[in-house]
């Protein structure tokens, strides 16, 4: 059964697309970090502060690999972080993997993420110009893992709709 990945750096709308895609396709929806939350019993936050990012990117590669192996069809969302590590880039090109990059502008995504940045830690202390330029130096690292994903999907200035449709035809 084929796995629909999607990509991209936070703020870019997996979670939401990804919510929406599979009302559309009835292909159920699965985020990777809360598949990590309710496997551990502890938020992405709580195992970040008790045992540190190396081995978050240990659990989280191999929750990758063990909903790869699940034989259900999935829409899973990724962190953004996570085909930066572990190799996990090298999982986006896989017998029935069909990964997308939701790919932002740094406008857009210090648009969104301005918005609600208190709702993520990492980014709740910086001024807007230490957001913009956090988000154009992560960008800018981790634009090689992005692009190893099958498809590239611009999503600047797309309703959640438009998104949504191109995604269909990309599935088609």
């Amino acid at each position: 059964m084929k796995k629909i990945i999607l990509l991209g750096y936070m703020g870019c709308g997996k979670s939401t697309i990804a919510q929406h895609l599979s009302q559309k396709t009835s292909i159920p929806f699965l985020d990777l970090d809360q598949y990590i939350e309710q496997k551990m019993r502890l938020t992405i936050k709580e195992v970040f502060e008790r045992h540190g990012e190396v081995y978050f990117r240990k659990v989280e590669h191999q929750a990758f690999v063990e909903l790869l192996a699940d034989p259900n069809e999935m829409i899973l969302g990724l962190g953004g972080g996570t085909p930066c590590y572990a190799n996990n880039h090298e999982l986006l090109t896989g017998a029935n993997v069909i990964s997308v990059y939701l790919k932002a502008s740094i406008d857009t995504l210090f648009e969104r993420l301005s918005k609600n940045r208190s709702k993520r830690p990492i980014i709740a202390h910086l001024t807007d110009e230490e957001l913009k330029e956090f988000i154009a130096k992560h960008l800018f690292d981790r634009s090689y893992y992005y692009n190893q994903a099958q498809h590239l999907l611009p999503i600047d200035g797309k309703t959640i709709a438009e998104v949504v449709a191109s995604l269909e035809l990309l599935l088609a």
